[in-house]
């Protein structure tokens, strides 16, 4: 009969020689997908599948119905031509700014500099193109949605009806025509300049030769004088400047033309989002820059509040000119 030391001595032992359990033999991929033997599709019976199935169907119903009523409510708050925010209360501001066209190649989207051999056809052949493309829509009324039997011939003393939009025609700006190659070939580029749209925005104009800032250019101001001696109804205009930024430059840049005249007419403002409204452009013609050189080149609005900044660009564009 074994003593208590030896039955301490088994007691303590023993769990330690118990046999372990045995593994059940690792299943194939088809038993696990499929197990005959107790009806399961990956574990869980024909019923516990429709159950769970039916649950997210129900799930998913009841959160894409609310998402569809919250999205519902929310553009019904919204106007499909008045944007909710305006002006001042709008990330846009009140301050437009300016662009020109034509754009270097996408692949130098940071470069502002119009750059060509004038006697070589392919060496323009991407400002043209680049014009051609940006202009289609001003030639061809069909690639505005809703432009066509609204356009309007306005003029400054025929400013659009409601629900019209006036027309900007720009097949009668020789030279800066598409049959003139936009005088690329002749060294003596065209520029298209745009103001961007702000809905609601009204310029203030500089409408007297008397009261004009000091640093306006001297020929834009004898322009406004001129304009006031001889047609005043025009006065009310966003006049346009373009000039080189640096001495310089303003010796390099060479006579300047504007068509059709040297600024956008007030009567395609205020901006209302009125259905085949397209921007008012001017063409800054370049008659005889200097080969050759880089020539930095600055165009400005002109209108009371209009803020410039060279630094933050408001106001004012930048590009730069170099024919070889």
């Amino acid at each position: 009969m074994p003593t208590v030391a030896e039955e301490s001595i088994d007691a303590f032992h023993s769990p330690y020689y118990l046999r372990p359990p045995e593994r059940p033999k690792p299943r194939s991929w088809k038993e696990v997908l499929y197990d005959s033997e107790n009806k399961r599709y990956c574990g869980r019976t024909v019923e516990s599948w429709a159950k769970i199935s039916m649950f997210y169907i129900i799930f998913y119903g009841v959160l894409a119905a609310l998402v569809a009523i919250c999205m519902w409510v929310f553009f019904q708050t919204l106007d499909p031509r008045i944007p909710k925010w305006t002006l001042d209360s709008s990330i846009i501001g009140t301050n437009p700014g300016l662009g020109f066209r034509p754009l270097p190649p996408e692949d130098n989207v940071e470069s502002t500099l119009i750059w060509y051999k004038g006697t070589q056809h392919e060496n323009y052949k991407h400002w043209t193109d680049s014009l051609d493309a940006f202009l289609a829509v001003y030639k061809v009324p069909g690639l505005t949605p809703g432009r066509g039997q609204n356009i309007y011939n306005c003029d400054y003393n025929q400013p659009p009806p409601k629900g019209q939009v006036c027309d900007v025609d720009i097949k009668t700006w020789n030279p800066c025509t598409k049959e003139n190659n936009y005088s690329y070939h002749k060294s003596s580029p065209c520029v298209f300049l745009k103001l961007n749209k702000i809905y609601g925005w009204i310029p203030e104009y500089y409408n007297d030769s008397q009261d004009l800032p000091e640093n306006m250019p001297t020929s834009l101001k004898t322009y406004i004088g001129e304009v006031q001696q001889t047609q005043s109804h025009k006065l009310n205009t966003i006049w346009v400047s373009c000039e080189g930024e640096n001495p310089a430059d303003q010796e390099n840049i060479g006579p300047v033309n504007y068509l059709p005249i040297r600024g956008f007419p007030g009567y395609f403002y205020p901006y209302q989002n009125s259905e085949g409204y397209l921007s008012p452009l001017v063409a800054v013609h370049f008659e005889r820059p200097k080969r050759g050189i880089i020539i930095n080149i600055e165009c400005k609005a002109w209108a009371r509040n209009i803020i410039h900044d060279r630094k933050e660009r408001l106001g004012s564009v930048h590009f730069e000119l170099l024919i070889d």
